[in-house]
Order: C-alpha cells, then structure tokens, then sequence
C-alpha cells in the first residue's frame, strides 16, 4: 500500500511511503504523509479529506500533484451547526475494572500522592525550587507512600489586571492543583504584595488552611532564606501524614484523562488519535471521564462535535467558544492557520481544518456532556472539552487543574512531554518515530499502519495502560523525570 485514501468522498489521498513521480500516479515526488491529488481540482474548490473540508486549492491542481502550503489556502469556517443529531448511547459494563487508587475525602480518587509547592507569583519561584529540591530521594525513602515534592511555579501572579480573565485563570488553576486527587499536601508560597493575594485565592475558593495546606509569604517570613527553612519545616511536618495514604481497589468511573496531542503529523488523525477515541470510549462505558482540550485544535471540527453535544446548551457553549477564539486571533492580528506548525507541516498537515480533524478524533464517539472554561472544575461524567489554547503546556496544566487524574499524548513527531501531579502516557503515530523515541514512547499506534492491527486493538491497549498507570506504574516520560518544568498556565490580557 503506496497510498491511503480515508473517504470515497475525498479528492487527494496520503503517500504511505515517499513517492517518486511515476508512482500512483504522481506528476512530482511526494513526501510520506503528504497529501496527493486524485484528480483535478479547479482554484477555489473545496479539498477534502475525511469526507471533510481542510481548504481550498489556491490554484489549479492536476491530478498526481502534490497538495500542501503552496496551493491549498485556509478560509475560515462558516457552518451551520447541528445539535444533538449525532448521540450514540452509552451501553454500562456488567463488571466495571478496578484499579488501585488513593481516594481522598473528598471522594475523588487520586493516582498519584504528590506534596504540592505552589506559587502565587514569579517571585517566590527561586524559594518553591529550593524548598522541593531539599526532599531528595534519600530523605523521602522512609516515606514509600509519597511520590514527590513538586515546585509548581510559573512566570506570572503580578502586573496583571485584578479582574481580568488572566487572572481568573490563575486562581482557578492554583486552586485546581491544590485540590487535585493526586496532591496530598499543599505549600503555597507568595511573596505578599503582589497581585495574585494568596488571601484572596483562599477566601474566593473557601480553601482551609490545615496541617496539609500551608500559607506563607517571603515578605511577612524576612525574606527568602528564612522562607526556604520554614517551607522544608513544614513540609517535614506533612511527610508522616501525607505518607497515611494507601492505594486501595476502585472502579474505572474514578479515572479523569486529559486527552492531549502535540508534534503531530499526517497520521496523528489515522492512527494514535482513533485508538485513544477507543480507549476514551472504553473509558466513558466504565462511567468514567475524558476531557478534550485545545480550542484551536478542533476549529473546523467542531460541528462534529456539537452534534455530539448531550443538549443544545452544551452546543452552544462549545460554538461560543470557537467565536471567542476568532475575535482573540482577529484582535490580536493573527489567525486561526497560524497552527499548524512548521513540524506539523514538515509532517504533512497543511492547514488547521486538516489538523482539527484528526485531533479531535481523539474524543471517540459518545455524546459530549459537558464544555468547561479554562481551569474550570469538570463535574460531568463521560466526554467532556475544556477551552484552552493548542500550546501543550499550558492546555494539560489546565486539564490538571480541572481534576485530570491522568494524561495521555499522541505525537508523531517526537513529543519530550511529561506532566506532574498527574503521569502522562505517549503514544506514537508512526513505527519510524516510536523506534527512534523509544525511551519516550509508551504505545506504538504506527502498529496499524505497519503491522495491520487494528484501532481497537490498540484503543484497548492503550486504556489498559491507563488501568496499570493509574494504579501506580510508571509511564516513560516519568519514568525519566519530566513534570518538573511543564507547569504553565495560561496567561491572558494585558502586562502591566
């Protein structure tokens, strides 16, 4: 198979292999993954893929041509929506899975049990590191049931407007961090004048400081020196407590995943993206959750998923957002194409409709219950979105602030992505690149492609790692450490 054409209705179909020209028709050479022309398209018409528009030919394009950047144009989308046409039920398991967990009491379920050092501002960043780096593995060795300490700091808590959207999406996701299952103690540090008030963020989300949620400020300690001694001492005094936690049995429903996709490329949308919509559908059987995310990343998809919307109101919250989304580009003179990226082209994705489209591939096939804001708490069960932007980063520390137990991330480029609180699992598009990366890749997707397994095999595959991570196994990209450094939260509005 030279050639892979995904719908009777498309007009160009995927070189599987480079192509010289003379193979399958091809006028000039055609790189793997690209796109090639079936037939003639006249300038100004629609080019389709999955039965689906992902531009328009910028010019004349002869059949055997190869169709990327240069002659396909980005126009942005004008749809009529549909809502709720497109709802297959949900048949329950007899006998749900179990996996073993921390439930907290709360209620909720964590897979890891972390010590949390939060940041109320760039300024405490240097005190949070110092504080984590004190608990090194040597010290936390009588302490089995601990996974980490983790500064979670970032680049903003200051210089920014008091009742601006930024702002609202830093509260929410420090609150979310703090009170995410897989944290069993909280040190929040701040310096104590800038404008991200630890007192507000406790008085706005009724958070109680306790023996496992801790406060302080450089300023009101005497500086950083003394900040760093009295971060290690409380901390020390968390240990025996937070280590009380044990792993028991509990049902599948408890698992939350961040649903995520980075350094993709022609066959994120083939392969890795199907079979984690599988293992997300498997997953939503079980009653448990997946949350979508980057906004961005489903334009030009989107109204294949409003009608999956469970109810016109969650329809609706999902096509204001794209709305939100063009008038931010259009205000701040860019534009929905500006991803994909150079890789992502490199990798054969051409315009944002193309790259949508296989993205959200990655949310299976049941109703969506529910859209949430960025940071925002899902509450609903079953498949789910969260607003946030295509930056990697920034999306999962968003969809770990919203209550994300676990992560999952296809790449087909070659992602060096981990996260903490919650471990992310990376599953490959393609076998070239998993056999490169394969100190960093956990699933190999590119099986369906090389190997002829299926979407649901590797769907199952991949939620059956799901099981084993969330009850404790180390995926690759934690394995090797990385989480410490991709906390990232979106920062929105003006710098003052």
């Amino acid at each position: 198979m030279s050639t892979l054409r995904l719908s009777d209705a498309d007009n160009v179909v995927t070189a599987v292999t480079a192509l010289a020209v003379g193979d399958e028709g091809a006028i000039q050479p055609i790189p793997r993954g690209h796109k090639i022309a079936t037939r003639s398209i006249a300038k100004g018409e629609a080019v389709l893929k999955y039965a689906q528009i992902i531009g328009y030919a910028a010019e004349d394009i002869a059949a055997g041509e190869h169709v990327h950047t240069h002659n396909l144009e980005f126009r942005n989308v004008d749809a009529e929506y549909e809502f709720s046409t497109n709802l297959r039920p949900v048949t329950p398991v007899d006998v749900p899975d179990t996996f073993m967990g921390y439930r907290r009491a709360t209620g909720r379920v964590g897979t890891r049990n972390y010590i949390a050092v939060l940041t109320s501002v760039n300024c405490s960043a240097t005190a949070a590191r110092m504080i984590a780096q004190h608990f090194t593995p040597e010290i936390l060795a009588d302490y089995p049931n601990i996974d980490g300490v983790v500064a979670f700091v970032h680049g903003t808590g200051c210089a920014m407007g008091g009742d601006g959207t930024g702002f609202e999406f830093l509260q929410r996701t420090l609150w979310g961090y703090a009170r995410n299952p897989n944290v069993g103690g909280v040190l929040l540090a701040g310096l104590g004048c800038e404008m991200m008030q630890i007192d507000w963020l406790i008085e706005a989300y009724g958070l109680t400081p306790g023996p496992l949620f801790q406060t302080m400020n450089i300023q009101d300690v005497g500086g950083l020196r003394k900040t760093v001694d009295l971060g290690i001492a409380k901390i020390t005094a968390m240990l025996p407590e937070v280590n009380k936690a044990k792993r028991e049995e509990c049902p599948a429903s408890e698992l939350m995943v961040a649903l995520q996709c980075g350094g993709s490329d022609a066959w994120s949308g083939i392969t890795a993206n199907p079979a984690v919509g599988y293992a997300c559908d498997l997953l939503v059987a079980q009653g448990g959750t997946g949350v979508l995310a980057e906004t961005p990343e489903i334009y030009g998809a989107e109204h294949l998923l409003t009608a999956r919307a469970a109810n016109r109101e969650v329809g609706d919250k999902l096509v204001d957002l794209i709305r939100w989304w063009e008038d931010y580009t259009e205000r701040n003179r860019g534009s929905m194409d500006n991803n994909p990226s150079p890789g992502n082209k490199k990798g054969g994705l051409t315009t944002i409709l193309e790259k949508s489209l296989g993205a959200a591939a990655k949310g299976g096939t049941t109703p969506l219950n529910g859209v949430y804001r960025y940071a925002e708490q899902v509450t609903a069960k079953g498949f789910t979105f969260m607003d946030s932007p295509g930056y990697d980063p920034a999306s999962v520390t968003g969809q770990i602030a919203s209550g994300c137990n676990l992560v999952v991330f296809t790449t087909g480029r070659g992602s060096a992505f981990g996260s903490k609180p919650s471990p992310t699992l990376k599953v490959a598009t393609n076998t070239e690149m998993y056999n490169r990366m394969v100190d960093d890749m956990d699933v190999n997707a590119g099986r369906i492609l090389t190997d002829g397994a299926s979407v649901e095999e590797v769907g199952r595959e991949i939620y059956q790692a799901w099981l084993r991570m969330a009850s404790g196994e180390q995926s690759k990209s934690e394995a090797q450490g990385l989480g410490d450094y991709e906390f990232v939260p979106w920062q929105v509005g003006a710098v003052m």
